[in-house]
């Protein structure tokens, strides 16, 4: 039996461990002090029980369930927690949780839940073995035909109307990855969360392309739209996912033999920033509409999380995308716009200081008279009374 502890307080983690070698002397415990350690460990080896704390620094217990119980159907869960409410509990069933546990724990309650889950496993593992191994096998054997299929690679004589039967219309998601480096743990988390989104609103799968680029093939419910679709995995990148990432989708797709082509469309679209010129013949570049969006609504929440959004894309990968295409830092460019209509409105004398500044965006008047300021060496006060000094020597 292979065991592993997620607990951010390292005298839990160790006092576990201890209980449970006490007792069973033949299980292996495994030990994480975050969520993040603890997906690596489950993508490097077969767990049978995760026992996890709730309250951890970033990802909570619960979300970790929900991120990897996909991946790994076969693990029996235990919650932790120092808080006995309500909500947390049922949260924890809800997704498939064996037990909840209350700190401090007891020492017999947990050897007692751990003899059981034990008896349970082998009962498990000796009726479901052979069937199980068959059923990921041919899951896999899916997946890896149709990466091969996607990636415009030869696939022998291996019979695609299968897939033309399963999936008569579809999507196509691609998720690309900007990290400069290896990004092994957000590939994994991209690869759960949108295969448990593709689940919940449809049918399909996802198949790793690369290191950096996952595809969903997505078959969605009636009255599921996919854009819809693709601003809830976009929220939940964005969440769990710590490297710049870009989200493209198909239009629906009814020709199996139009992916290879699809794929590489869509890759196209994915460009690095430094190419992205040549993207903008795929139609306006999330740029442009960013900008545009700008324009329109400079008065109000301009952040740069507000606007990454409205583009699908992930805030730090904008950023760099707007200063590629612009050669203005983002906050830059807001300030200048803001600053540059602030000098057009200040010349009707009739406008109150405090009205110019809530029409380009500012609650705050000395916030505003500081930006000004700093933006032109006067304040919007000086340059009003120069521009009615000009306007009387006129």
């Amino acid at each position: 039996m292979k065991l592993l502890i997620v607990d951010d307080e390292k005298v839990i983690r160790e006092g576990i461990k201890r209980t449970v070698r006490g007792a069973f002397p033949d299980a292996e415990v495994h030990l994480a002090a975050s969520p993040e350690e603890a997906v690596e460990t489950l993508a490097s080896c077969r767990i049978d029980v995760v026992l996890t704390d709730i309250l951890m620094p970033g990802m909570t217990g619960l979300e970790l369930m929900r991120l990897t119980r996909r991946r790994h159907p076969q693990v029996k869960w235990v919650v932790i927690s120092a808080h006995s409410e309500f909500a947390y509990a049922q949260e924890a069933v809800r997704l498939g949780a064996r037990d909840y546990l209350l700190k401090p724990i007891g020492k017999e309650r947990l050897v007692e839940l751990i003899h059981t889950l034990r008896e349970e496993l082998r009962e498990e593992h000796a009726v479901s073995a052979e069937s199980q191994l068959l059923k990921q096998n041919l899951k896999y054997l899916r997946e890896a035909v149709f990466q091969r299929w996607a990636a415009g690679l030869d696939i022998g004589r291996f019979d695609m109307s299968a897939f033309e039967r399963s999936y008569p219309e579809f999507h196509l998601v691609l998720v690309a990855l900007g990290s400069p480096g290896k990004a092994h743990l957000e590939h994994f988390i991209v690869d759960n969360v949108l295969s448990e989104l593709i689940e919940m609103r449809g049918d399909g799968f996802a198949a790793s392309l690369d290191s950096h680029h996952l595809l969903g093939l997505a078959a969605l419910r009636p009255g599921t739209a996919v854009e819809a679709f693709h601003e809830e995995l976009h929220a939940h990148l964005k969440r769990y996912v710590k490297v710049p990432f870009q989200i493209v989708h198909s239009g629906p797709v009814t020709d199996i033999r139009s992916v290879p082509e699809q794929v590489r469309r869509l890759r196209s679209r994915t460009a690095a920033p430094a190419a992205a010129s040549e993207r903008e013949s795929c139609g306006d570049s999330p740029v442009e509409v960013a900008l545009q969006y700008i324009r329109m609504y400079f008065h109000s929440d301009l952040s740069l999380e507000k606007v990454a959004s409205v583009v699908y894309l992930n805030p730090v990968y904008f950023s760099q995308l707007f200063k590629q295409k612009t050669g203005q830092g983002y906050k830059e460019y807001v300030i200048h716009l803001r600053m540059e209509r602030a000098k057009e409105l200040l010349q009707d004398p009739q406008l109150r200081l405090a009205d110019v500044a809530e029409r380009i965006g500012y609650q705050d008047m000395r916030h505003f008279t500081q930006v000004f300021r700093k933006k032109f060496m006067q304040t919007p006060t000086e340059f009003r009374q120069r521009l009615s000094m000009g306007a009387g020597r006129g």
